[in-house]
């Protein structure tokens, strides 16, 4: 990584402390981008869960995970097993039906919920899980998660770069011509300061929205800068343990870098109550494909 990737990272930790009331305690390294990619699947079929919240079937295969030019994320070719994710973000309303609170500072009932800690996002995967009659993933006592488990959860890293890829080989999930990033995704160039109503950019080629862009996604794993030098080839689910967890994906306020495929970010996942999430961080729920059990 640059002498210049470090002090644009180091500047931004330093906005995002001077901008919140009650600072989140500081991430790790943060990184810098570009990647690559050989997915086999077909496009997808779509289906609606009981609390009305679309997803999408992702077939399982083989990819190539990573990012050349990242320290932290060196190319390296793993194995998914079929799951579903949902085709947008949680939205406001979403998360407000299913909690009966809303947390986001940019309010819109279509907008991506922001604010929400790892540790909220989990609670509202466990909360989705009951209300369908499912087995929730997490035990919010030790936080850890069931993967056998029938009800929802935050993708794993692999599986959030599986489905964002569709894929693809190429840079960004539409191809490496940057020019074209604004078809796409929202980020700090054409958002106008502020999270957007999700589904108004174009799908990727697995009809996945907002896969990049508007808000940082966070991912079940925990953070670890050598994780790919150690990680399993099929269905990898991160570190046991760290301080950070990973998110994915870019984020409105952030350059059009950060929507590359391959590029790794990570935050506090915040598990006590004084510690709160900033209006960039988001998510998707996936679940383990029914039909492979």
């Amino acid at each position: 990584m640059s002498w210049k990737s470090r002090i644009m990272r180091q500047s931004f930790a330093t906005v995002l402390l001077l901008s919140t009331a009650v600072a989140l305690t500081q991430g790790c390294e943060r990184k810098a981008p570009d990647g690559g990619s050989k997915a086999t699947p077909k496009g997808p079929g779509g289906t609606a869960t009981e609390s009305q919240i679309e997803m999408v079937q992702i077939p399982g295969g083989r990819f190539t995970m990573g990012d050349k030019d990242e320290v932290d994320a060196p190319p390296h070719e793993i194995a998914v097993s079929p799951f579903y994710v949902d085709k947008h973000l949680v939205t406001q309303e979403q998360y407000q039906k299913i909690m009966g609170d809303n947390p986001s500072r940019w309010k819109g009932g279509k907008n991506p919920v922001e604010q929400v800690r790892w540790s909220d996002a989990v609670k509202f995967c466990n909360a989705r899980s009951r209300l369908e009659g499912l087995q929730p993933c997490y035990d919010l006592e030790t936080w850890q998660c069931n993967f056998e488990a029938n009800g929802y959860r935050l993708p794993t890293e692999a599986e959030w770069e599986y489905a964002c890829r569709a894929g693809t080989q190429t840079t960004y999930l539409f191809g490496s011509d940057a020019s074209k990033l604004g078809d796409y995704a929202w980020f700090d160039k054409n958002s106008g300061g502020h999270p957007q109503p999700v589904g108004r950019k174009r799908p990727n080629p697995w009809d996945l929205y907002d896969m990049i862009g508007n808000v940082w996604q966070w991912c079940n794993d925990f953070y670890k800068v050598d994780y790919y030098q150690e990680s399993p080839q099929e269905n990898p689910r991160g570190p046991k343990e760290g301080e950070n967890k990973v998110v994915r994906g870019g984020a409105w306020k952030f350059s059009g870098d950060n929507c590359r495929s391959g590029y790794r970010y990570n935050e506090a996942p915040g598990y006590v109550d004084v510690c709160f999430g900033y209006d960039i961080y988001g998510f998707r729920c996936v679940r383990a494909d029914p039909s492979q059990k």
